[in-house]
Order: C-alpha cells, then structure tokens, then sequence
C-alpha cells in the first residue's frame, strides 16, 4: 500500500526569487525614463551652458523650460505611476485655495509602480534638489548673480514637487495628514495670507 503521507519539499526561496525578481522589473520603463531625463539634462546643460553658449537668456529658457517639463511630468504622470501619489490645487466656490494630496491605496495587482521604480522616483526627486543646491552655493560664493536667479528657479520647482509627494506620502493610506502635520507657524502665516 502507498503513503499517502509522502513528504512534500516546499521551495520558498524560489517564491522569495519570484517576488524579488517581478519588483525588480520595471512596469512603466517610459515614465522612470522621463522621470530622471529633463532634470538630469537641465543640470548637465546648466554645467555645459557656459562652455556651450555665451548667451545667458538662451541657457536661461532652455534649462526652465526642461525644468518646467520634469516638473509638469513629475507632478502629472510619473508620481501617479510609479509610487501612485498625486497632488494638485484646486480652488473652491468661495475662492480659497485648497491643496489636495492623494496616495493611492496599495493592493495586489495594482497599477502602481514597483518597488525599483518607487526607488527610481524618491532617488530622482531628492538627489537632484540637493544638487541644485549644491549650485545655489558655488554661484553665490563665486558671485555669478544671473547664474544664482537660474538656481533659485530651479530650486523652487525641484522642491514643490518635492515638497508635494513628502506631503502625499504622509497622508497615507486614510486620505487624512497626520495630526502633527500642520504646524502652528503655518496655520497663522496661511491665515494671515487670508486676512
């Protein structure tokens, strides 16, 4: 008579390989590509704008408007795919002006990015902050004003996005920011701005 009760081996690394293997692929290769494209051009062009162009205004128009494009791509597309946040303005019937910041609830099989993208997404929108400020810094100690305007542009588009998704990701998963998110300082500026 045969054992029914024969010992079966289970291969758990291989569905650990599996698993490890699908979040390392890359869903939305397009989106990660656009993602890091227009602000790693905008900050080689910002290197090479000197060497390439005498012209200041063109290297000015050409590196905001790469600037313009990541930040219009960051904030519409790539946030939305690769790590499923987005955040926008809206104003309402009285004229106030409400921010809004979403994170899409996180499920099997959802559309959302994986987690090399996710990867891909915070790397590319906190190192290129830091660099720019890292050319804040080198254009004011080398006294290159028109150069520091540029920065300062670039910085404040890098740091809403920024900003933007930190704010997202902190609302989690009940549409609600945490209780400790506003600060006193910002509801009186925000209600003095009202005033």
């Amino acid at each position: 008579m045969a054992d029914d009760t024969e010992d079966v081996e289970l291969d758990f690394a291989a569905d650990e390989q599996e698993r490890a293997r699908r979040d390392a692929v890359i869903r939305h290769p397009m989106a990660s590509f656009f993602h890091l494209f227009f602000r790693v051009v905008a900050i080689v062009a910002y290197l090479l704008c000197d060497w390439i162009s005498k012209n200041f205004a063109s290297c000015f128009v050409l590196i905001i408007t790469l600037l313009s494009f990541d930040f219009w791509s960051v904030k519409n597309v790539t946030g939305r795919l690769l790590v499923g946040l987005r955040w926008w303005n809206q104003i309402d019937e009285d004229g106030r002006s409400l921010w809004v910041f979403e994170a899409k609830k996180t499920s099997r099989g959802n559309n959302t990015g994986t987690e090399a993208e996710a990867r891909i997404f915070w790397l590319g929108l906190i190192i290129c902050p830091l660099i720019w400020t890292f050319f804040f810094f080198t254009s004011l100690f080398s006294l290159k004003i028109k150069w520091l305007s540029l920065v300062v542009a670039s910085i404040s588009l890098q740091v809403a996005n920024l900003y933007g998704y930190l704010r997202c990701k902190a609302v989690g998963q009940d549409g609600q920011p945490p209780p400790d998110s506003r600060s006193f300082t910002g509801q009186h500026l925000l209600q003095r701005v009202s005033e």
